[in-house]
């Protein structure tokens, strides 16, 4: 049931006034080149928090994943152990403190920059930044899939359309306002998301009569399970696959590890670490975070598992029928037919909510690899700051034109895939080499260069040539050496991840013993203690 009221227009115009107003907010407080990268590294523990969980948690995660729940199961619960664990803790409390130190010492204002001064080389910079402005136009398309999609479920109107909006919304403060416009932005959206998921997940019991009895009822559907997917290994949506199938690889190689490590590698996640005043508002954001990252995923990947007793009872399918195959429908479709209209508009901001708080950290962090990293430190060697400052406008303008076109052309059943594509491409490129950075004052930076490379190489063309997923609809294997894929077997099902990065780290090791260290001047410059 479509939802068109008057109350509908009325929140949604409240909704972006709101974001407007701190949009702008956040433009008379950008005064400085740090303010527009690193909100001035002033940032408060709140703000970190919910900036961090709501740019990660985005419209891939709930429309996306929890779609993948509602076809695959409850084994994707494991992912939100690991996005804890991960993505929060070990993030904040190992990775973040000494980002945010180092970050300071260095005076780096993007990853990239953090990653090209902590090794010295504009290469490293440059590079890094490219692969950014490339590759994660892919993943800000999916979040703009799973924005619109919902709104065309929830309002009727056309997807393209939908799209559009998203697209306009979003770059009317990112572009004038920079990371603190983001950032409070973010927090405002990540209060909200917080709340609907809430929601969604006490509204879901009560619609399936109580906890014990909606997963039971999900238990003894097993035998609905399509014979296909139970010929891959799907054993019911409340077990995890069995081990060693096809469903089993998908689920753990390249939902599980896949995101629950990649988190560690985000450009746009890492950059926020160096945005706070002190080390000690890290560890009081793991309060915040975890909660939220629980409630976020968790919700997600139950609530997209259990409508499939809810549509079985009503419409006697299966979430992944209702759905017609796309997995991306199964979450809007059952909140459009399963809630009450009022929570239809509130979930209609929440989703909105997630859409815009990632999508404006990502377009933010195109934008600056562009201007900054690629263009000014790269090509022109660190000059021209006024120059980069518009290019950096420039850039975020073209990724989000990119951005809507892969919205309207990539396939269906594509948002959690493509998550995990951008993901494990960029643990495999920058997760050595960061861990290196943060960890290891012998890393050199031939052996950083090298890892840079060989970790975007080998995933990439484990993805092209291997990947089954991948491999065929792209068809280059194909076409070069007559086969669908060059290996057979598990293989195809192994998620580029756990090949790519391992060798990525192996030559990072390797090439650094053999290569001369960096000099101690240098090392006691980034390793200084701060406050």
């Amino acid at each position: 049931m479509a939802v068109s009221t008057p109350v509908l227009a009325v929140v949604v115009l409240i909704y972006l006034i709101v974001i407007f107003y701190l949009g702008l907010l956040g433009y008379r407080r950008t005064n400085e080149t740090e303010d527009y990268m690193v909100a001035g590294r002033k940032i408060n523990p709140y703000i970190l928090a919910l900036s961090y969980g709501a740019t990660f948690i985005s419209t891939s995660a709930i429309v996306g994943f929890g779609g993948a729940a509602g076809a695959y199961g409850m084994g994707l619960l494991w992912l939100t152990f690991m996005n804890i664990v991960f993505g929060i803790f070990i993030a904040f409390v190992v990775f973040g403190s000494r980002t945010r130190r180092m970050g300071v010492n260095l005076d780096a204002v993007t990853f990239p920059e953090f990653l090209g001064k902590r090794f010295q080389s504009r290469f490293i910079q440059g590079f890094s930044g490219a692969l950014v402005g490339i590759f994660m136009p892919l993943y800000a398309g999916i979040v703009l899939i799973g924005g619109a999609r919902f709104v065309e479920t929830a309002l009727s109107i056309n997807y393209d359309v939908a799209v559009l909006i998203l697209a306009i919304i979003i770059a009317a403060y990112v572009i004038t306002g920079g990371l603190i416009a983001v950032m409070y932005t973010d927090a405002l959206q990540g209060t909200l998301m917080f709340i609907g998921m809430g929601l969604l997940l006490i509204f879901t019991y009560i619609k399936l009569g109580g906890v014990t009895e909606a997963h039971q009822a999900l238990t003894n559907m097993a035998y609905l399970v399509p014979e296909k997917l139970v010929a891959s290994g799907h054993m019911g949506w409340t077990a995890m696959p069995e081990l060693g199938s096809q469903i089993w690889w998908t689920v753990v190689s390249t939902f599980i590890l896949g995101v629950g490590i990649g988190v560690l590698a985000q450009p746009q996640l890492a950059v926020r670490f160096m945005t706070v005043r002190s080390s000690s508002s890290l560890n009081k954001a793991v309060l915040v975070g975890g909660p939220f990252i629980l409630m976020m995923a968790g919700v997600a990947y139950i609530v997209g598992s259990l409508s499939n007793v809810y549509f079985f009872d009503n419409f006697g399918k299966i979430a992944l029928e209702v759905a017609n195959g796309n997995t991306d429908l199964i979450m809007p479709e059952y909140i459009n037919s399963a809630m009450p209209d009022l929570f239809v508009v509130l979930f209609m901001l929440t989703l909105l909510s997630a859409a815009m708080s990632t999508l404006s950290s990502q377009f933010h962090i195109m934008g600056t690899s562009i201007g900054h990293d690629f263009y000014k430190e790269f090509l022109k060697k660190g000059k021209g700051k006024t120059t980069s400052d518009v290019v950096t406008k420039i850039g975020i303008a073209v990724t989000i034109v990119v951005s809507v076109v892969l919205a309207y052309v990539l396939p269906i059943s594509i948002i959690a895939r493509a998550t995990a594509i951008f993901m494990g491409l960029c643990t495999a490129a920058f997760l050595p080499m960061y861990m290196g950075a943060l960890f290891w004052k012998g890393m050199t930076k031939e052996g950083a260069i090298s890892s840079l490379i060989i970790g975007t190489f080998s995933s990439l063309s484990w993805l092209i040539f291997v990947h089954e997923k991948e491999a065929v609809p792209l068809g280059i294997s194909q076409a070069l050496f007559g086969n669908a894929t060059l290996l057979s077997g598990v293989w195809t099902v192994v998620d580029p991840i756990l090949v790519a990065t391992p060798i990525s780290l192996i030559t990072a090791v390797v090439v650094s013993l053999k290569t001369k260290p960096p000099s101690n001047k240098h090392l006691k410059k980034c390793f200084n203690k701060i406050k």
